[in-house]
Formats: C-alpha cells, sequence, structure tokens
C-alpha cells in the first residue's frame, strides 16, 4: 500500500513545481528570441511575455498543464479580442519568423495570421515540428519556398499560408500529409504543376490553390479524394483539358476553375453531378457544345461558363434542372432560341446571362 501512495504523491508534487516554476526554460528563450525578430507597434501583445511562467498569461500560449511545455501559439492579427476591439484597429507587425521557434518541439498549433507585413521565409526546420496539426500564416508578406521536407508533418491537418508571396513550386512531399484536411495556398505567386500524386491526400476536404501562376494540366488523381468538397484552381495559368473523372466525385459541391487556359470540351459529367452546386468554368478556351445533360437532380447556386468558346444551342434540358440559382452563358457562340416552358429556370435572369452571343434570341433577349 505503501508504495501505491507515493505514485500520485510523486505527480501532484510535479504539477506544483511546474505551476511555481512556470514553462520550459528552454521554450521560454525561444519564444523570446522568436519575440525579438518582430516588431508589434499598435497593440503591446508583447508586453505580456515577461516573468518566468511563460505559461501564465503570455498573449497568445498556451501550455501542456502536465509538462509544462509550450504547445500552442495562436497570433492573430484579425480577432474579436479585447484588446483589438478596444483599439478599434487590426493587427500590424513587421519583422521574421525567428528559426528559433522549431526548438518549441511540442508544438500542436503555430498560428501567426493577418500580420500583414511580416515578411522573410517559413523557417524550413518547422518540418522538425512532429506534433504540428496546424500551420496557419495567411495573411501576411512572407516569401520563399514552401520547404521540401513538408511532407514530414504526419500529424498536420491545416495548412494555411494564403496571401503571402510564397514562391516556386508545390513540393511533391505535401501528398504525404496523410492527415491533413484543409489545404490553402492560394494569392501567393507559385509556379510549377500541381504535383501529380495530389490525390494521395484521402482526408482532403477543401484545395484551395487559385490566384497564383500556376501551369500544367489538373491531375486526374483529384478525383480520388473522396472527402473533397471544395476544389479551387481558378485564376492560375493551368492548361490541357478538365478531367471527366472530377465530375463522378461524390462529395465536390464547388469547382471554380475559371481564369485559366483550359481548353476541349466541358465534361457532361461535370453537368450532370447532382452534388455540385457552384461551377465556374469562365474565361478559358472551352469549345464545342453545351452537354444537354440537365435533369431533376440538377441544382446550381451558380453555374458560369461565360467568355469562352462554346457553341450550338442552349440545352433544352436546363428546363428540368431543379434550381439554377445564377446562370451565366455570356460571351460565347451560342445560337438559336432561348429555351421557354413552364417553370422555366430563366425566368429570373437578366439579358447579361446570355449576351454577347452569335445569334441567341428569345426572352429575356430579343425576340426570335
Amino acid at each position: 500500500m505503501a508504495s501505491s501512495f507515493i505514485i500520485p504523491v510523486t505527480v501532484f508534487l510535479a504539477t506544483v513545481i511546474i505551476a511555481v516554476n512556470g514553462c520550459s526554460p528552454s521554450d521560454r528563450a525561444a519564444l523570446l528570441s522568436f519575440k525579438a525578430a518582430l516588431k508589434e507597434p499598435y497593440h503591446g501583445i508583447f508586453n505580456s511575455w515577461s516573468g518566468e511562467n511563460c505559461c501564465l498569461n503570455w498573449y497568445g500560449i498556451s501550455c501542456d498543464s502536465t509538462s509544462g511545455r509550450v504547445t500552442d501559439i495562436n497570433l492573430r492579427g484579425e480577432s474579436e479580442d479585447p484588446i483589438f476591439e478596444k483599439s478599434g484597429r487590426s493587427g500590424y507587425m513587421t519583422g521574421k519568423i525567428s528559426p528559433e521557434i522549431c526548438k518549441i518541439d511540442r508544438l500542436t498549433s503555430l498560428i501567426i495570421a493577418d500580420w500583414k507585413a511580416i515578411t522573410g521565409d517559413i523557417p524550413p526546420c518547422v518540418t522538425s515540428l512532429s506534433n504540428l496539426r496546424i500551420l496557419d500564416l495567411i495573411g501576411n508578406q512572407i516569401a520563399g519556398k514552401i520547404p521540401s521536407t513538408i511532407g514530414n508533418l504526419q500529424s498536420l491537418s491545416v495548412l494555411n499560408l494564403a496571401d503571402n508571396s510564397i514562391s516556386g513550386e508545390i513540393p511533391a512531399s505535401i501528398a504525404d500529409l496523410g492527415s491533413l484536411k484543409h489545404l490553402d495556398l492560394s494569392n501567393n505567386v507559385l509556379t510549377g504543376s500541381i504535383p501529380a500524386n495530389f490525390g494521395k491526400l484521402q482526408m482532403l476536404s477543401r484545395a484551395l490553390l487559385n490566384r497564383n501562376k500556376l501551369t500544367g494540366s489538373i491531375p486526374v488523381s483529384i478525383s480520388n479524394i473522396y472527402r473533397l468538397a471544395d476544389l479551387d484552381l481558378s485564376m492560375n495559368r493551368l492548361t490541357g483539358s478538365v478531367p471527366s473523372e472530377l465530375g463522378k466525385m461524390q462529395v465536390l459541391s464547388t469547382l471554380n476553375l475559371d481564369s485559366n487556359l483550359l481548353s476541349g470540351q466541358i465534361p457532361s459529367s461535370l453537368l450532370s453531378n447532382s452534388g455540385l452546386g457552384i461551377l465556374n468554368l469562365s474565361r478559358n478556351g472551352f469549345s464545342g457544345t453545351i452537354p444537354d445533360v440537365f435533369g431533376p437532380k440538377s441544382y446550381f447556386m451558380a453555374l458560369d461558363m461565360s467568355f469562352n468558346n462554346l457553341n450550338g444551342r442552349v440545352p433544352g434540358s436546363l428546363l428540368s434542372a431543379k434550381y439554377i440559382g445564377h446562370l451565366d452563358l455570356s460571351h460565347n457562340h451560342l445560337c438559336g432560341s432561348i429555351p421557354l416552358g413552364l417553370g422555366s429556370p430563366f425566368d429570373h435572369l437578366e439579358a447579361s446571362s446570355f449576351s454577347n452571343n452569335d445569334c441567341l434570341c428569345g426572352n429575356p433577349l430579343k425576340t426570335c
């Protein structure tokens, strides 16, 4: 009985020591080096980073209550925290992310988001943080490349590097992030092609790669990501045709491919997919006719095929669609009469939805 009593007392004493002595000295030193490389002039969020215990009232820092190790750095420049509401302005911070941050090897969340003026690159050593689940650096001026060993972060579920100045190619190892659910690389200057094995990301539900300078074709392997609901590849320089397999994805609800250099015919599978609610194919080089494959299960909140080279007629099967919220077929080479019928999904549409075609007529355009 004596030995069974010793263990709880030991645990209790360890907890008390952590509470009194504060966080790991090495974690505290790394945080202070991180702080020294940044300047935040308006809100004074780093004023709280004083004293020996970085686990107690240090703004944005959370620790494991048992070990006293720092587990989360959560610094958001767009926040409803009283410190921001009181000043009436969003965050602004200059400087760089110090590689010293990598010495906090128990980190599960690293969020340094929306500070507008943080520069430098992503420290390559970040990929050594094996416990990291969230890496969110959105809304800064971070440049350089995505570390080539990003695939080492096997626990990562969120990777958000959007709204920065990151260049270079998407590393092939990104496909090794087996736990990744949310990927946002939008609004950077990424070049090269989307990795061919992108479809290995089986847990992915959102993939936002829009507003970059990506080239090459859309990998067919993307259709293997059965959880993917939101895919945005718009505003790049992608070429080739759209894989028909994308239209067979059961969960996909939003597909934005607009403002690329895509060509060929529009796969009928995209327009007949009853789960796809937002489809934007505008500003490409699609040709041929619009597949006449709409039906009672077709429900599009937005369907945009404008600014292409489509010809032929407006499909009569559109009349059988359950709902068409926004439709834009303008700036093509369509001809003939716009279908009319009882309960037509066109009743609420304006002439701009059909304008600048070769010879379309009928409501809401001029009479045939």
